[in-house]
């Protein structure tokens, strides 16, 4: 049932975002380094949330992931927009989350950011890290799915240690874009984290079909 996966992409975002956020919060507020933080935050709470809803929708979570997803034909148009919607919804509800838990300074503590002057190099790093992950997801889940669970938590992790202090290692635009709306912080830089994300996942999925052989084994 169509609407099942749905709610599994809303579920499996929301774990995403609300654990990763909380763990940027505490970090904050134990005046802890959010470099040793997060990227285990972020990298861990996915690993929950394909444990927990991944069986059902694919484990998507990550607007990017369903662009991918789409150009190798593994989704067709109707449900990768309604698996974007889903992510966007799961990912708004987790920062109002932790906005109800702590407040709005601490919510767009969360926010995906960037050092003044430095809009290039975040972008740049949201199009290489992005595409990173997706050629990691597609080759996973096709020559190797019984690995997919851990694997693609952990390329999140070193992502997130490669990335946070260039561009905020977001490389989804659902968990970027909802503590923007939800801390009040939405502007004109969101589309770093929205166009090189997609841009990225582009960029990944065309790597993944030089590289495929076809045969779906090694």
């Amino acid at each position: 049932m169509v609407a099942r996966r749905y709610l599994a992409e809303v579920i499996g975002t929301f774990i995403l975002v609300v654990v990763g956020s909380m763990s940027i919060v505490a970090a904050n507020a134990m005046q802890a380094p959010v470099l040793l933080v997060a990227p285990f935050g972020f990298g861990l709470a996915l690993l929950a949330a394909i444990q927990a809803t991944g069986h059902v929708s694919g484990g998507h979570y990550n607007p990017a992931v369903t662009f991918g997803a789409f150009l190798d034909g593994r989704i067709d148009a109707t449900n990768a927009v309604g698996y974007v919607v889903a992510q966007v919804v799961g990912a708004v509800a987790a920062s109002a989350v932790v906005l109800l838990f702590s407040s709005q300074a601490a919510v767009q503590g969360t926010a995906s950011g960037f050092a003044e002057g430095k809009a290039a190099v975040a972008f740049g790093t949201e199009i290489l890290l992005t595409a990173i992950f997706l050629l990691v997801i597609l080759t996973v889940t096709r020559r190797a799915p019984g690995q997919a669970a851990f694997a693609i938590p952990l390329t999140l992790v070193m992502i997130h240690f490669a990335g946070i202090p260039f561009s905020g290692a977001s490389v989804n635009p659902a968990r970027s874009l909802a503590p923007a709306l939800v801390g009040g912080t939405l502007d004109a830089n969101i589309l770093v984290w929205i166009a090189g994300p997609l841009i990225g996942a582009a960029i990944g999925w065309a790597i993944y079909r030089a590289l495929d052989d076809g045969t779906g084994a090694d």
